[in-house]
């Protein structure tokens, strides 16, 4: 898994989307290698929201590793090499938020910068 600080690839092709207040599973979704999750937050209570995705192998519930957590109003995105069937474990607090899973080339996916990387 790698952070990284760029806008959503301009050719992505959307798989799905998922949006919510709480916690939930997300229904099973499958992607190839490169994908990318593109996530936003947001909130009326700056200082007790918060937002923790986990990414799940869909066929066998295994925990495959935090996603994401913050505490924070924002956005960003995730680029992923592994391709699968997955769920995704959201818990929200007082927040509001959106997950975009966007299949990638590798073209596209080469466009993505890590995070603090110029």
């Amino acid at each position: 898994m790698l952070a990284i600080a760029s806008t959503a690839a301009q050719g992505a092709t959307r798989v799905t989307e998922f949006k919510g207040t709480g916690n939930t599973t997300t229904a099973i979704f499958r992607v190839e290698s490169p994908w990318v999750l593109d996530w936003r937050l947001d909130g009326d209570y700056e200082q007790m929201m918060g937002l923790e995705i986990t990414l799940v192998e869909a066929k066998t519930g295994k925990h495959l590793g935090r996603v994401l957590y913050t505490k924070r109003r924002g956005n960003g995105a995730k680029l992923f090499h592994t391709a699968g069937l997955y769920q995704l474990r959201v818990s929200s607090t007082l927040a509001r938020w959106t997950v975009k899973i966007e299949q990638l080339t590798r073209e596209e996916a080469e466009l993505y910068t890590p995070k603090g990387a110029n």
